[in-house]
């Protein structure tokens, strides 16, 4: 490109490039970048004051920063240079070291805008959500005060992901802590049931210990869905069980046990032997003193956790299409019957789950509702299977010749709100802005649910988190 017809374009000629520099930046892990020291003051109140002071630092050709690494400093020096970044520049390996970097050079518009990249990229990938990893890191890396947006951002993202989803080696304990601490006793969604918290805490706290026991806790504490299951528990000494509890100890006073019920208390976690006596005896006077709890098992708000919904490409009929990043699904002239798709994200757990489906394109009988993952068919109509539950555009549920739930919704742009309560196992649609019953002869929903449509062409379904008709 010809020199002088773009500012932006001339300047990034300049970055890294020895012609044009007068000073070489050696980062953390030891890797070198040219610079033109005249452009980093001008850009940085840090530079200016660290080139510029008249000391050393002013005369000397290299400057080291043992605290930036070379992924940070490289953006940085993208944005001094040019005032701006590519968005694709910012990847899950460097986003952490780049605000860390931003941070320290005092780049608050480059701070704002990575955490708004990152926040963008939860909307868009929710399926590979890696916060539980980006939060691992930036507890070792950055600074962690309240107004530490990234930070918050990644423990609101993580607190919305039940931990039993969580595979064991993506959080670190020091992750893990920082979720808890800024979790307890505050009033902010959490997704995940105390005894769940707790449970994790100590695998996780084993798996530094031994391999021993990390398999014996894993066969000592069921998850919470199996323990409804009344799953039995056979209690079996851990040998390391008082090095498991020094590993757990920075995470104890950050569970709420007496949000864990007494039984699970008495009979699951007291045999273990890993935590403090003192910590037991107290819920059990907590216990006996009120009677009936009246806490709820999961800590903040259990309650309309915030989802991000997208169809699910590998659980979808064959003839279907998945458009727009996965927000949309349509059925194509060769889609004759009805076939199905579901969310990617899973509803378990306690808590109100609320998603929107417009139907941008309606076919012959429309179905929104919810289907189980065991022994769905997506190649046959929902309505017909045990493990579907989905109303009709027709105004009834699971089939044409159902029962009646509301009037028949059959145009083009028609907006239901599917309303799923996984604390009493219940479902309840609003179409058009209008909220009907709950469809009580729906009594056997399973614990575990997804998002699913059921359509024909020329249906085209558009999913997306409940939004709620703001009146000016």
């Amino acid at each position: 490109m010809t020199k002088g017809y773009s500012l932006e374009q001339d300047l990034r000629l300049l970055i890294n490039n020895p012609k044009y520099s007068d000073l070489v930046i050696l980062c953390e892990d030891e890797k070198k970048f040219h610079a033109c020291r005249a452009i980093l003051a001008a850009r940085s109140e840090v530079f200016d004051r660290l080139l510029y002071n008249g000391m050393k630092e002013s005369y000397e050709n290299q400057i080291s920063f043992p605290k930036i690494n070379s992924a940070g400093m490289e953006i940085i020096l993208e944005y001094t240079y040019t005032g701006s970044v590519k968005e694709e520049s910012l990847t899950r390996d460097n986003i952490i070291e780049v605000l860390h970097a931003a941070d320290y050079f005092q780049l608050t518009e480059l701070q704002n805008f990575v955490v708004k990249t990152f926040e963008n990229s939860l909307e868009k990938n929710s399926a590979e959500n890696y916060s539980p990893e980006l939060l691992s890191k930036a507890v070792n890396t950055m600074s962690l005060t309240e107004d530490n947006s990234l930070l918050n951002s990644l423990v609101e993202a993580v607190a919305n992901i039940p931990l039993s989803t969580i595979e064991f080696g993506r959080l670190s304990i020091t992750g893990l802590q920082h979720l808890l601490s800024c979790t307890y006793e505050k009033e902010m969604t959490f997704a995940t049931p105390e005894y769940e918290v707790f449970r994790y805490s100590a695998i996780l706290a084993a798996k530094q210990v031994s391999n021993d026991a990390y398999t014996t806790l894993m066969e000592q504490l069921p998850t919470f869905e199996q323990m409804n299951n009344s799953v039995q528990v056979k209690n079996k000494f851990i040998t390391d069980h008082q090095k498991v509890a020094k590993e757990l100890e920075p995470l104890v006073k950050f569970i709420d046990f007496r949000r864990i019920k007494g039984q699970i208390l008495a009979d699951v976690i007291d045999p273990l032997e890993i935590i403090p006596s003192k910590i037991i005896l107290d819920v059990y006077r907590h216990i006996a003193r009120a009677n009936n709890s009246d806490l709820n098992d999961t800590r903040g708000i259990p309650k309309k956790i915030k989802k991000i919904y997208v169809w699910d490409e590998k659980a979808c009929g064959s003839n279907l299409i998945i458009k727009d990043d996965g927000k949309v699904v349509e059925a194509p002239k060769n889609c004759n019957s009805h076939q199905n798709v579901r969310a990617k994200m899973a509803l378990q757990d306690k808590g109100i789950f609320e998603w929107d489906v417009i139907i941008e394109k309606s076919c012959n009988w429309s179905w929104v509702g919810v289907c189980a993952s065991e022994n769905f068919d997506y190649e046959n109509f929902a309505g017909t299977q045990p493990t579907g539950w989905v109303l009709g555009s027709g105004g009834k549920c699971n089939s044409t010749s159902g029962f009646n739930y509301c009037p028949s919704f059959d145009n083009d742009g028609t907006k239901i709100t599917v309303h799923l309560d996984m604390n009493e196992r219940t479902c309840a649609f609003t179409v058009n802005g209008k909220k009907y019953r709950e469809v009580t002869e729906w009594n056997n929903l399973p614990s575990k649910l997804y998002p699913a449509v059921s359509l024909i062409y020329p249906g085209r379904f558009r999913i997306q988190s409940h939004q709620k008709n703001i009146v000016l």
